[in-house]
């Protein structure tokens, strides 16, 4: 513990004895994410990394950044604040995986209108865990009390990330064919996206989030809604060994509309059956409560799919075989076609 002290900084607002005490706290979380590419320790200026290249010809890194959005909101609501980590370190490793690279090491950045030690820890646990659940090292992170500028009882939380993957094993999808077909990895939830229109939906703020409901399998909206984001990077990496991926899509913001085409060349599109979309109940709710437009919930939300794969169709049986090994439910939702269209659901 540091000696240091402002009574002057401390008579503004800002308690720089309170972050020490929350490094003190994390310092056990960031210890259960150490891979052996860490060479440095917490409370230095900068995280090292040591780059193991063994066995690639010309390694590239690939970054993502992200934060967790109003999702936050629901934690505040419901006092829990141990699984948004885990949501901020998916948002920003899921598209790191996208490009075939395994993410490396993950830094966080906190801002808060009072640094509550203990509460610090407990956003941090879930970044760790999350960091465990991707193989990706927390080799550092800030935390910025800004009294004046976040009430005292919020904060905002965001990652950054840092993958590598040989040049010749990105994903391509310079060899997409018609043919060709979609598989789905279900989504645990509504992630981290679209929840500006999910709290408007429900009325967060001046309604009763903590009853369970029996339309969401006995879970209250809030618990619903706070389920943490799925991390698809371990899967993934097990499927790139033996099957040759031709595009991968990370659905977040803009649903299956903004993001399935971003790994389709020109002149092809995904044909999407929505017959075969498993649609998780909180998102029947949605739309019954919002009168939302089916249109609508497919261009903002997962509805179900948190990732999408494009493989041949010779390996689509091999390609759900491993997934599901390593724990994805994984199914076929589609296939692509060529068309001027990105994204057809019918």
């Amino acid at each position: 513990m540091s000696d240091s002290y402002s009574a002057s900084y401390a008579a503004a607002g800002v308690d720089i004895t309170a972050g020490y005490k929350a490094v003190e706290l994390m310092k056990s979380h960031i210890a259960r994410t150490l891979t052996s590419g860490v060479c440095s320790d917490v409370g230095g200026f900068g995280g090292l990394f040591e780059l193991d290249t063994t066995g690639m010809e010309r390694p590239v890194l690939v970054s993502g950044t992200d934060g967790v959005g109003t999702k936050l909101k629901l934690a505040f609501l419901m006092d829990k604040h141990d699984t948004v980590g885990i949501d901020c370190v998916a948002m920003c490793v899921n598209d790191i995986i996208c490009c075939g690279a395994k993410p490396l090491f993950f830094l966080d950045y906190i801002a808060c209108g009072k640094n509550v030690p203990e509460r610090i820890a407990q956003i941090v646990s879930g970044v760790a865990e999350g960091c465990v659940q991707s193989g990706a090292a927390l080799i550092g992170g800030e935390t910025a009390e800004m009294p004046g500028f976040y009430p005292e009882e919020e904060y905002d939380l965001a990652g950054f990330s840092v993958g590598v993957v040989d040049k010749k094993a990105i994903i391509d999808n310079s060899a997409m064919a018609a043919g060709d077909v979609v598989i789905a990895l279900p989504s645990s939830g509504v992630h981290s996206n679209g929840f500006s229109l999910v709290r408007k939906v429900f009325d967060v703020e001046h309604r009763d989030i903590k009853t369970p409901l029996e339309s969401l399998g006995g879970k209250s909206i809030g618990e619903t809604l706070l389920t943490p984001t799925r991390i698809y990077v371990k899967p993934m990496l097990e499927l790139f060994k033996s099957v040759k991926v031709k595009g991968v899509s990370h659905i977040t913001g803009g649903g299956f509309y903004e993001n399935i085409p971003r790994s389709i060349p020109q002149g092809l599109g995904a044909v999407i059956d929505k017959s075969a979309v498993k649609v998780l109940p909180v998102f029947e709710l949605i739309a019954k409560e919002g009168n939302i437009p089916e249109r609508d919930m497919f261009n903002t939300f997962n509805m179900g799919v948190g990732m999408s794969v494009i493989v041949a169709e010779q390996e689509a049986d091999k390609a759900l075989e491993i997934l599901r090994a390593h724990g994805e439910n994984a199914y076929v939702i589609g296939h692509v076609a060529e068309s001027e269209d990105k994204v057809r659901i019918c």
